[in-house]
C-alpha cells in the first residue's frame, strides 16, 4: 500500500481547535452558534418563527450549549413542506436572493428533493469542512485528485471538489466519462486520490480489471467515500482497499447540513467535525439523549440558509474513549450505522442493510448483489441474488453466503447466483434492497419453495 511521505505528515498536523480540551471547545461552539443565530433570528422567517416560539429572541438568549437542548428539532419533512408551501426555495433563508451564489438540490432518494442555496462564505465554510476530510486523511496540495462523479444538480462532491483546488492540489473531474474512460483517466494522469461512493469504487475497479487494467498498480494512494455506510464496514473497506492499493477512508455529510464527518489515520472510527457542528444522538422514540441512536447536527457557518437541531436520519453510536491520533473530536463507532428506518423486521429479527453488505463483502468472490423481501404465505422470506466471478462457481459462492448469513444474522436465507454482470451498479447511492411487502396484494405474493 502507498504510503504518506514525512514531509507531508508534518504539513498534516491538526489545527489546534482538534485538540482543544472539551471546555475550551464548547465555547467555541457556543460562540459560533451565538454569530450564526443573530442574523438568522433577525431575517430568517422559518427559523425565526421556530426559535421565537421557543423563547429565543436574541442570540444571547442562548446562554450555554445546553440550552440548545430546548429548541425544536427540524426535520426534512418540515423543510419539504415549506418549500412546496413557499416555492421554489422556501423561507429558510436569512438574506436576499441576490446573496447566494450556488443552488443545490437534495437526490431525493428518500422523497421530494430538497433546494439549497449557498452564499459566498457558506461555500468558504464548506470547502473548509473538506478541507479537514482531506488533512485527516493525509491528502495535500500535491496530491492528484480524481473525482468520480457526475457533477450534477446535487452538491455531491462540488464542494470537495473546490475544496481541492483551494488547497493547491490538482483537480481531475470525471463528470460525463463512462466508467471505462475514468478508469484510463485515472491512469493517464497519474491520480493519487480517488473521490467517489464506495458502491463505485467497486464497480470503477470491477470495469478496470475486465480491460485488462491493474487500479491497485496505479498511483492511487487514497481513497475518499461518501453518499454509502460501506466505506466504514471492515469488509468493504477491506475490498476497496485491496481494489485499489490504497488507504479508503470513509467520510460523512448532507447536502442540508454540510460535510461533517473524517476518518483520520488511526481509522478507529469516524470523528465528527465539532469544530464546525453541535452534534447529539438521541433516541428516535422518545427524543431523549442516548449513546446510539439517531444523529441530530446543527451547523455553524452557514447562517445563509442553516438547519438548527436538524434530525438527519442516520443512525450512529458515540465512543467517546481517546484516538490514537490526539484529536478531542468524538467518534462514531463504525461510522454511520445506516438510516434509522432503514432496518426492517424479518421473523421477527432487525436486519440492518449495513450487515448483510459486510457479510457479503467478506466473500472476495462474491462481487454485486441484490435483496428482494416477500411475504410468502404466512412468513416472510428473504431472497439474495449474488454475482460471482466468472473464474469460480457461482452456486458455491451463495452457498457460503447463505452459510455466514445464517451465522452472523440467525436468519436462512434463500441465496442464488447471478450472472455476471447482471445486476444494476450504482454511481451514486446504491439501492441494493427492495421490499414488496407493503404493496403486493396476497394474490401476487410468491409461495415458499
Amino acid at each position: 500500500m502507498k504510503l504518506v511521505g514525512a514531509r507531508q505528515l508534518h504539513e498534516l498536523s491538526a489545527p489546534p481547535v482538534e485538540r482543544m480540551g472539551r471546555d475550551e471547545l464548547a465555547r467555541v461552539q457556543l460562540t459560533k452558534l451565538r454569530r450564526a443565530l443573530g442574523p438568522v433570528l433577525k431575517t430568517n422567517p422559518f427559523y425565526r418563527r421556530k426559535l421565537t416560539g421557543a423563547g429565543v429572541r436574541r442570540a444571547e438568549d442562548v446562554r450555554t450549549l445546553e440550552d440548545l437542548g430546548r429548541l425544536p428539532f427540524t426535520t426534512k419533512q418540515e423543510l419539504s413542506a415549506d418549500q412546496s408551501a413557499h416555492p421554489p426555495h422556501g423561507t429558510n433563508l436569512t438574506f436576499p436572493q441576490h446573496n447566494y451564489t450556488r443552488a443545490f438540490q437534495t437526490s431525493g432518494t428518500t422523497g421530494t428533493p430538497l433546494f439549497w442555496l449557498e452564499t459566498r462564505e457558506s461555500w468558504e465554510w464548506q470547502t473548509r469542512c473538506w478541507a479537514t476530510v482531506y488533512r485527516a486523511a493525509g491528502v495535500t496540495a500535491s496530491d492528484r485528485i480524481f473525482f468520480a462523479f457526475s457533477f450534477g444538480p446535487f452538491v455531491g462532491f462540488w464542494s470537495a471538489h473546490d475544496s481541492a483546488q483551494a488547497m493547491g492540489a490538482m483537480v481531475l473531474p470525471g463528470g460525463g466519462m463512462s466508467s471505462h474512460q475514468r478508469a484510463k483517466a485515472i491512469l493517464t494522469h497519474g491520480a493519487t486520490v480517488l473521490v467517489c461512493t464506495p458502491t463505485y469504487a467497486l464497480h470503477l475497479g470491477e470495469v478496470a480489471r475486465r480491460e485488462g487494467l491493474d487500479m491497485a498498480a496505479s498511483g492511487v494512494r487514497i481513497t475518499i467515500h461518501a453518499g454509502e455506510p460501506g466505506a466504514s464496514l471492515p469488509a468493504t473497506k477491506r475490498r476497496i482497499e485491496a481494489t485499489w492499493g490504497a488507504r479508503c477512508y470513509d467520510h460523512a455529510g448532507a447536502t442540508e447540513v454540510g460535510a461533517w464527518g473524517f476518518e483520520c489515520a488511526a481509522q478507529d472510527g469516524m470523528h465528527i467535525n465539532e469544530g464546525e457542528f453541535i452534534f447529539e444522538i438521541i433516541d428516535p422514540e422518545t427524543c431523549a439523549p442516548a449513546n446510539e441512536g439517531e444523529l441530530v447536527i446543527t451547523n455553524l457557518g452557514r447562517a445563509g440558509m442553516p438547519v438548527i437541531r436538524y434530525r438527519t436520519g442516520d443512525r450512529a453510536r458515540l465512543d467517546t474513549t481517546a484516538c490514537s491520533c490526539g484529536r478531542t473530536f468524538r467518534r462514531l463507532a463504525g461510522g454511520i450505522l445506516g438510516r434509522v428506518d432503514d432496518a426492517f423486521v424479518l421473523r421477527g429479527v432487525n436486519v440492518f442493510p449495513s450487515a448483510i453488505e459486510n457479510i457479503v463483502r467478506q466473500h472476495p468472490e462474491a462481487g454485486e448483489y441484490a435483496v428482494e423481501i416477500h411475504r410468502c404465505g404466512e412468513l416472510d422470506e428473504m431472497r439474495i441474488r449474488v454475482e460471482a466471478s466468472p473464474t469460480v462457481d457461482g452456486p458455491t459462492v451463495a452457498a457460503g453466503v447463505a452459510r455466514d448469513l445464517l451465522d452472523g444474522l440467525g436468519l436462512r436465507v434463500s441465496v442464488e447466483a447471478a450472472p455476471p454482470g447482471s445486476l444494476p451498479r450504482f454511481e451514486m447511492k446504491a439501492r441494493r434492497i427492495t421490499d414488496h411487502r407493503k404493496r403486493e396484494p396476497a394474490s401476487a405474493r410468491p409461495t415458499s419453495p
